[in-house]
């Protein structure tokens, strides 16, 4: 009795010690396998083909994945919003269009990668209200969602007919409203951005006339799309915000090569038909981060930057006394190590 009772114990003793090495095993392999801890990453975006293009290929591909980031994706309108969701630490980081970029000059961000320049905002005219031509903008009402690359695009749209904003009748609204209310007719004409553009005349057809894009003012206005985080998290994430450049760097270069397949993954993700969004990758002038690593050598990315405040104190979007170096906003020690 004595010797099975002995045996018995022998034997659990046997299972137990064989369960735990098991787990043992289970955690090393797991942290083989994963290289490093991971980190959550919150990263704010717009429902767009040129916001979300690298982000996404990233998470697909796995280039967070090696990094030791897991990457969440929250949704937003426009820059403004997404600087202010930093501010108040619901995200990391985020993406920003051209108009939003006066809020890092002005100190309330930093841009820690360039991504694009863009080629995805118009200024639409609606025919049957008279505007065909630039010209016609005098004397409408004009949809835009201020503080954004909507905004821009419609300065250089004024300055160029010679028209300033006493001449026209701005209608502050918030970038989805646009479409709706550019084609109830709510307003004579619309400054806005992919894939706002594409439907308004897909429902409009010919009552749609594009007088202004992005290609028209590219020698003067870069149109720069950039990734930013607060102030404080620059100083505090360095390492961090080198792991997240690398991984959107790396799916950067996916996408280039791959357009209709990470289209798939954005459409999934922004829950937009594919077609859609298909449309939208000539939206960008996109470059693979070795292109990107010779611009920020040869100094164009700094003096991209350098022209964008330029203009943006010439618009009166800023004084004078807002012009401060690019240095103080641009993160370009991170876009090199992380191009590199």
């Amino acid at each position: 009795m004595k010797k099975i009772y002995s045996f018995l114990v022998v034997a659990i003793l046997a299972v137990l010690l064989i369960g735990c090495g098991s787990d043992s095993g289970s955690d090393s392999a797991q942290g083989k396998s994963d290289g490093k801890k991971t980190e959550t990453f919150k990263v704010g975006y717009m429902p767009n083909y040129a916001s979300m293009n690298s982000v996404v290929a990233g998470i697909e591909t796995g280039s967070f994945d090696e990094q030791g980031l897991k990457v969440e994706l929250v949704e937003f309108a426009d820059g403004p919003t997404i600087i202010a969701a930093l501010e108040s630490g619901s995200i990391d980081a985020g993406y920003i269009g051209p108009g939003a970029h006066v809020l890092p000059i002005q100190g309330q961000a930093k841009i820690f990668a360039f991504s694009h320049l863009g080629n995805a905002d118009e200024v639409i005219g609606n025919t049957e209200k008279g505007v065909k031509t630039i010209e016609d903008l005098k004397g409408k009402e004009i949809g835009v969602a201020t503080g954004t690359s909507s905004e821009t695009i419609l300065d250089l749209t004024l300055q160029e007919a010679g028209i300033s904003k006493d001449d026209v009748t701005l209608v502050d609204m918030d970038a989805s409203a646009i479409v709706t209310a550019m084609v109830s007719g709510g307003v004579d004409a619309v400054a806005t951005w992919s894939p706002n553009t594409n439907t308004i005349k897909e429902e409009m057809g010919d009552k749609a006339e594009m007088l202004t894009n992005n290609a028209r003012y590219a020698d003067q206005f870069p149109s720069i799309a950039s990734w930013v985080v607060s102030p404080s998290y620059a100083e505090e994430n360095k390492e961090t915000i080198e792991k997240f450049t690398k991984g959107l760097y790396a799916g950067m270069e996916y996408h280039i090569d791959n357009p209709e397949e990470v289209a798939k993954w954005v459409a999934k993700q922004s829950a937009v038909e594919e077609d859609a969004v298909l449309a939208q990758t000539g939206d960008g002038d996109w470059k693979k981060p070795e292109e990107i690593l010779t611009m920020l050598e040869d100094g164009t990315i700094e003096q991209y930057y350098q022209t964008q405040q330029e203009n943006f104190i010439e618009s009166g979007r800023l004084t004078e006394e807002d012009k401060v170096d690019v240095s103080e906003y641009l993160m370009l020690e991170n876009i090199k190590k992380a191009a590199e």
